[in-house]
């Protein structure tokens, strides 16, 4: 993953595509950042190009890479059971080690790891088997090629891009031609992804080193979508991505168009050992119910250890999701954003019809929970989960400023620990009160 903000996309290119229908309903997406950089438990590709480890002893790390209890099925089954609908593997990190048998550069697990196979097709497999949709993580960056670091950004966004002798030249003496065959490189390897395995989904990485002129980026969406038309793309395709990628934090106003929150089980993209916050179901259920409530999809990190098993903790935080998510899929699946800030005091979805609002609470109810500014007429009011209906009244209101709706609180087995929502039917599509009120 990167270290700073990410773009928000425009289009692709001067030839723009609607967005695939099932990646803004699919709500709910895992990330697995799997490579070597599991065997020591250290920082993706971050580790060696920060200095807390010598590259030397990143690199190592091949030697004891095995993939022994690696098992896609086991992947895609725990993530089809809670609930995900598109799942993301690291195909290729910035330390420029491929999980397939790439014919484009040497470096990749099947020729120099004792895992010896080619870690994306069962993987891809296994995900359409269970019906989720394959995406692929790779970065336009590689900090291991020895034609990298042959050009300079013209434009560098940071000290590093400007200087680490991992990104630009020395002395600052251009190769132009070291860096054609680098994005050849680049190209051939995205050629083989989409071939070999037909991804549904490439989420780029690393743009923040060159310029989209020097990433060729234009030519690069051109060949992802001659070879699969129907590929989403992420941002950091800059003008040739389908959608934003916030990260490691909700945003307070949603980014235009479809996106996604990136963000970590705990603090940590791949797996560490000494990674132990572990954020809590309820911490998640937030997270995600935050994010659904703005339009945008949660693709959820977990990390994998180098064996291929996902930590117990991290699973049990999937399975704590994956049931509320199953609970209350109404509120989830099939819906758009919600209420803006200020008519509810917490997350809101919208069916697609319009007509039934979710009211996501966080904290047990206590006595009534209000929404301001609907106009529409309400049908009923009741508990998602349970279907126990709820007394619900409009009080004041003065012309065109309608009163507020006051809902009785639920009580008992209604109550969900982590978040309790109720649905409101609507006689009609939400019509909503903006206005500041009578002069």
């Amino acid at each position: 993953m990167a270290e700073r903000g990410s773009p928000l996309p425009s289009h692709r290119g001067t030839d723009p595509m609607p967005m695939q229908p099932w990646f803004p309903d699919a709500k709910l997406g895992i990330f697995l950042h799997y490579g070597i950089y599991a065997v020591d438990g250290v920082p993706e590709s971050w580790a060696f190009y920060h200095g807390q480890v010598p590259h030397e002893q990143y690199m190592r790390q091949l030697d004891e890479f095995t993939a022994s209890a690696y098992d896609p099925r086991a992947w895609a089954e725990l993530f089809a059971r809670v609930g995900a609908r598109y799942t993301v593997l690291t195909a290729r990190h910035h330390d420029g080690v491929a999980l397939w048998d790439t014919e484009h550069g040497d470096l990749n697990v099947v020729r120099h790891t004792p895992a010896g196979r080619d870690l994306v097709a069962g993987y891809a497999e296994a995900l359409r088997e269970h019906g989720l949709k394959v995406g692929l993580y790779y970065s336009h960056s590689d900090w291991n090629h020895p034609d990298y670091a042959s050009v300079v950004h013209p434009d560098a966004p940071n000290e590093d891009v400007a200087t680490n002798p991992l990104v630009a030249p020395k002395d600052g003496i251009e190769d132009p031609e070291a860096w054609a065959r680098y994005v050849a490189y680049r190209d051939g390897q995205v050629g083989e992804l989409v071939a070999r395995f037909r991804p549904d989904l490439l989420w780029f990485d690393g743009e923040w080193e060159r310029s989209e002129e020097q990433w060729g980026m234009r030519r690069l969406a051109e060949q992802i979508l001659a070879g699969n038309p129907d590929t989403v793309l992420n941002a950091r395709m800059l003008s040739y991505g389908d959608y934003a990628t916030p990260e490691q934090g909700v945003p307070l106003l949603p980014p235009d168009g479809p996106w996604e929150l990136c963000l970590t089980v705990n603090d940590s993209w791949g797996y560490q050992h000494g990674d132990h916050n572990q954020k809590s179901v309820r911490q998640l259920v937030r997270y995600f119910t935050e994010t659904i409530g703005m339009g945008g999809n949660l693709l959820l990190a977990v990390g994998p250890r180098e064996d291929g098993t996902i930590p117990a903790e991290q699973v049990e935080r999937l399975e704590g999701l994956g049931d509320w998510i199953a609970r209350h899929s109404e509120a989830v699946y099939g819906t758009i954003a919600g209420l803006p800030a200020g008519h509810h005091y917490g997350p809101s979805t919208l069916s697609a019809d319009r007509r039934t609002l979710h009211l996501v609470c966080f904290d047990p109810p206590r006595e009534s929970v209000s929404l301001r500014g609907l106009r529409t007429p309400v049908k009923r009011v009741r508990v998602v989960g349970t279907g126990t209906e709820l007394g619900h009244r409009t009080v004041g209101g003065l012309g065109e400023v309608p009163g507020v709706l006051w809902i009785d609180a639920p009580e008992g087995a209604d109550v969900d620990e982590r978040a309790t929502v109720l649905a409101v039917e609507l006689d009609g599509e939400l019509d909503l009160y903006r206005g500041t009120g009578r002069d």
